[in-house]
């Protein structure tokens, strides 16, 4: 399996996106981020979250460097908070990648 926290070290996003995610990060909650986000009721492992949060992050990014008129700032700082909240709950438990 692909280590999900390498993988969220490779991206580089603007740093006004950033920030603002890092400052929504205090409220993150992860199983009302989760199932906005996933769609789905139980949360899974906490590896497994972020590879699905990184796909779904990597298409918002091409939809806004490609100019879409479906981008969404908001929806996209939303899913950077979830990234951010799943990699602080992978480092702080390393046995959350397997659960």
């Amino acid at each position: 399996m692909t280590n999900p926290l390498s993988m969220l070290n490779q991206l580089h996003r603007p740093p006004l996106l950033i920030e603002a995610a890092r400052l929504g990060l205090p409220d993150y909650h992860r199983e009302m981020a989760l199932r906005r986000h996933l769609g789905i009721m139980r949360p899974p492992s906490v590896a497994a979250a972020l590879l699905a949060l990184i796909e779904i992050e990597a298409e918002i990014d091409r939809e806004r460097r490609c100019g879409g008129a479906g981008y969404s700032p908001a929806r996209h700082v939303d899913v950077l908070i979830a990234m951010m909240g799943e990699a602080r709950l992978m480092r702080a438990t390393p046995l959350a990648a397997v659960g």
